[in-house]
This record gives structure tokens, sequence and C-alpha cells, in this order.
């Protein structure tokens, strides 16, 4: 049997797990991934996924890569994992990949989706997958400042405190604000995103649609280079990672 490298693609409803990526003693998403890979194929298989999730993040796209020596049909892994992991997190797609693919590197673009109920009544059976915010928002400010965020630009001021990476440079390709009804709804499309950068987002556009932020500030918080420039962050129930295209 040769060895595959098999993409595969990832759906999962994040509230009760504290995030993507391994940390040990602590529930994460490619940990419960990787026992149940195990489990099946009867060997250890490295998992690498293509985005660190937050604790509380869901996603409905997430993309990671295993290799695997197995004779279970690639077509047959989605089936056969989904149905041994938990209820809220499901396999949707498996295919191989030629060796020289990489879940992280090739990635062409990422579109995160964050959702606002600003409804009197908390909205129960979306609280998980929501902020629910029960004011006044002024869409249509929020989509102008979030206008300002589309292009190559360094995104320092929204990267949490705890990103230490070097380069904070990224390339947002579109910023949109939604409004239908009672929800609000954030998509960033970009070709990467900073740790708790699209929150931090948001809960600067948050500002701009209360009024406590005029929608060109968003260039003065840019060019400040400084997460303190920036609004509070936006909690995690709210986004979800849509999908990756590579």
């Amino acid at each position: 049997m040769a060895i595959r490298r098999i993409k595969l693609t990832v759906a999962y409803d994040g509230s009760e797990y504290h995030g993507w990526q391994h940390q040990p003693g602590q529930r994460t998403i490619e940990q419960a991934i990787t026992a149940v890979i195990e489990d099946l194929l009867g060997f250890e298989v490295k998992v690498t996924g293509a985005s660190r999730t937050d604790a509380g993040v869901s996603a409905l796209g997430q993309t990671c890569q295993i290799e695997i020596e197995s004779p279970v049909p690639t077509e047959n892994l989605a089936k056969a994992i989904t149905h041994r992991l938990p209820p809220e997190i499901a396999i949707t797609e498996a295919v191989e990949v030629p060796f020289n693919f990489d879940v992280i590197s090739d990635v062409k673009s990422k579109l995160y989706r964050y959702t606002i109920f600003t409804g009197t009544h908390r909205p129960v059976l979306r609280i998980r997958h929501c902020w629910h915010l029960p004011v006044k928002l002024d869409a249509d400010v929020m989509s102008e400042a979030a206008k300002l965020l589309v292009g190559k630009k360094d995104f320092k001021s929204f990267a949490s405190a705890a990103d230490t990476r070097e380069n904070t440079v990224r390339t947002i390709f579109r910023c949109d604000v939604t409004l239908e009804g009672e929800s609000i709804y954030v998509d960033a499309e970009g070709d990467g995103f900073l740790y708790n950068m699209v929150r931090n987002i948001v809960g600067t556009l948050v500002e701009v649609g209360i009024g406590r932020m005029k929608p060109e500030k968003i260039e003065q918080i840019l060019e400040a280079k400084d997460r303190t420039a920036a609004g509070p962050i936006a909690p995690a129930a709210g986004l979800c990672l849509l999908w990756i295209k590579y």
C-alpha cells in the first residue's frame, strides 16, 4: 500500500471546545479528530489544520491534512471518521491530494462570518452561534468603516497582544456588513488572519455602529499599529469559518 496525503474538510460546533489546536489537558477539535482517525486506522496520525480557530469558534469549512497508509478507500474516509466522532463534529469531504500540496501555505483565501443578533429577546436556539447585542446598530456606517479595511494593510492594531508574529501584513479581499431583520452579518475574506483579528475587527465595527466611533477612525487605528487603538474584542460565539479556498 502506498502512502496517501488526504485533505479533509471539517465542520464543527466549537462551543464546548478549547479551539482547534491540540492543547494538553484541554478538549480540542484537532485532538478529537486525531483520536478517532488513529482508532479507525490503527496507527499514529498527524493532523495538520489550516486555521487555528479560537476557543468557542465554529466552522463549516475548516480543512486539515493527514498522511495514511491504509486499505480504506479515500471516498469512504469522511463517512467512516464522522461515524466515530462526537455529534458536533463532521468530516464533510475527504480527497486525495498530491504530496506537494500544503494545507496551510497553499491557501488562497478564507472567509469568516460573524453573526450579531440585535433583537430584544435572547435567541435561545442560536445563542451558541451569535453575539446577542440588544442595541440599535447602524449597519450602513459599519459597512462604510468595513470598506476601509479592504486591501493589503498592516493589521497589527487588530491582532491580539498574544500574537507574536513579526509579519502583521494581510490582504483583506472584502469585508461586508449585511443587515437581515434583527441580524447583522460581518463577512471577512482574506489571504490570512492574525490571532483574534476578525473578532477585534467586529468589536471595532460595533463601536462605529453604536456611534462611539466615526467610520474614518479605522484609518487612524490601522496607522497606530497598536492593539489599544482599536475597539474591544467581540465574543467567540458569533464567529464561524465558512470556507477555505486553494
